[in-house]
């Protein structure tokens, strides 16, 4: 029990330390995210959550992971590393995206081992590949507001926790606790108004590791493939159908930009914080959902999911018919 205790304080601790550390170091002033005419903040922000929450994590990867975890944990590293590089000096797309390619098709050649094999076998997991490349950018797109990544990861991974612990993934449920912790510490920065932003360094990795993980749960059998979708909806929803919108209308999607749903909002007048309560309720009942469809008949699982699925469309149609507050 006291090791559960541990896993659930200490990283939150040594990230929200870290962060007071750095946050008035000179890699603060390095790390500053200027506002420019896509942000939605007024003020520079240091970017190194990112930096606390692998400080918070790291010891506990190290202690408690093994096999196709540790790969994925490796190369969650690997991506901050190079994302970090990207915070100092913006690296170019044609660098950052094979990077997350390779740590994808690395993690998912180690996943499976010798007793597992990815379903629909290549196919399968070229299609892994791609997911967990888009799993770490769209994290990364979706963090633009105060609070609302940092609660993602909170909410999202302490759900991962709960559905490995009951499904008897002891390993997994460790690990993912160890992450909603450190982001508890990273987020008690970022709630509204933010002091510290995540930067590439931390939104990448996270991303990642939710694709990741989600993965190796439903490989393993802690739950099936839509429970990892489900409880990171409200953020694969909001970023699959930006993306979908504006490659169908011929922008360059690659580019910022300031219309996901969620800065749709912002500009039509929602505060900060009114956004992050907001938010972290759909969070919430997104993740209890899916928790609570896992021991249900797949008939209602696909009951539930269509009910989301028709929820998130109503959701994204109202949005979009918000018009931008006039400054």
């Amino acid at each position: 029990m006291s090791e559960w205790w541990l896993t659930a304080i200490v990283p939150g601790a040594t990230a929200f330390a870290a962060i007071l550390v750095l946050r008035r170091s000179r890699a603060a002033a390095r790390l500053a995210d200027h506002p420019n005419e896509r942000s939605l903040h007024e003020r520079a922000r240091a970017r190194v959550g990112g930096l606390g929450i692998a400080l918070g994590v790291a010891p506990f990867a190290v202690a408690h992971a093994h096999g196709g975890l540790a790969v994925a944990f490796a190369a969650a590293l690997a991506l901050a590393l190079v994302s970090l590089a990207d915070d100092v000096r913006s690296l170019p797309v044609e660098v950052r995206l094979p990077a997350h390619a390779a740590a994808a098709l690395v993690f998912v050649l180690a996943a499976a081992g010798p007793a597992i094999t990815w379903p629909g076998g290549w196919l399968g997991s070229s299609l892994a590949v791609i997911g967990l490349v888009w799993a770490a950018n769209l994290f990364n797109f979706m963090d633009g507001a105060d609070g609302l990544a940092g609660g993602m990861a909170v909410l999202g991974f302490a759900t991962f926790a709960v559905g490995a612990l009951q499904a008897g993934h002891g390993e997994l449920a460790l690990l993912c606790t160890a992450l909603a912790s450190a982001a508890a510490g990273f987020l008690a920065w970022n709630f509204p108004p933010a002091r510290v932003f995540l930067g590439d360094a931390g939104s990448i990795p996270l991303g990642f590791l939710a694709g990741a993980l989600g993965c190796w749960g439903a490989l393993a059998g802690a739950w099936s493939g839509w429970f990892p979708l489900l409880v990171f909806a409200p953020f694969v929803v909001d970023a699959t159908l930006t993306l979908l919108r504006r490659m169908a209308s011929g922008e360059r999607f690659w580019l910022a930009h300031r219309t996901h749903l969620y800065q749709r909002v912002v500009l039509a007048g929602w505060s900060h914080r009114r956004l992050a309560a907001a938010a972290y309720a759909l969070m919430f009942v997104a993740g209890s959902s899916a928790l609570a469809s896992r021991a249900q008949s797949p008939m209602l699982q696909c009951g539930i999911l269509f009910v989301w699925a028709a929820a998130y469309a109503l959701l994204a149609a109202a949005i979009r018919g918000t018009r931008r507050k006039k400054a």
